[in-house]
């Protein structure tokens, strides 16, 4: 199968690195070939050296390679379109937040780092050729006894991640979104106030 080269470059008004700029969040995943396990491990690995405050390293990670019961169970669990496309990924892997500690103090950053860790695993995936979609759209009370978690975890989101498939395999309203143009707003209306 011949994959054509997208180039989704983002057109940054300033310079920043390539992997920043060149990563984007494909839904065309590659439903023959098998997770990369040494990219995977290193996925993993840059989430593992997040910061997170106090080192406290609020993340967990369920991951679930395509042809297992789990993987099956995470895809069942998405939500809409997610199910059109995300059943093809190599891997699907459920980001977790620990919410509290387990003496039941909450912990209160515990998303923020969470997206922390999901931010370096997805650029390091970019880098080593993987591409990765996050999720939202799950339900998260079919995801918690499928995985086990007790009330102080949270699943927050769901990502998609393996090589990169043929856009024209996706239904016709994700594959035109596949090539449309990447947007974002502009740096003066990111930016609140600086002073």
């Amino acid at each position: 199968m011949s994959i054509p080269v997208l180039d989704r470059t983002a057109q940054t008004e300033h310079p920043v690195l390539d992997v920043l700029a060149d990563r984007w969040s494909p839904r065309a995943f590659d439903a023959e070939t098998p997770i990369d396990e040494a990219k995977l491990a290193s996925a993993l690995e840059a989430a593992r050296w997040s910061p997170s405050a106090n080192n406290s390293q609020p993340w967990r990670f369920v991951v679930a390679r395509r042809g297992s019961a789990l993987h099956h169970g995470i895809h069942s669990a998405l939500m809409g379109f997610n199910q059109a496309w995300a059943g093809n990924a190599a891997v699907l892997i459920v980001a977790v937040a620990e919410t509290a500690t387990e003496d039941g103090t909450p912990v209160h950053y515990a998303n923020y780092d969470l997206g922390q860790a999901v931010a370096h695993l997805s650029v390091q995936a970019h880098h080593d050729g993987l591409v990765v979609h996050q999720m939202g759209g799950f339900d998260r009370e079919a995801i918690r006894p499928l995985l086990g978690l007790d009330e102080r975890f949270a699943p927050v989101s769901v990502i998609a991640l393996g090589e990169l498939g043929d856009v024209d395999a996706l239904p016709e309203p994700l594959a035109q979104r596949e090539v449309a143009p990447r947007v974002r707003r502009s740096i003066d209306e990111t930016v609140l106030l600086s002073a």
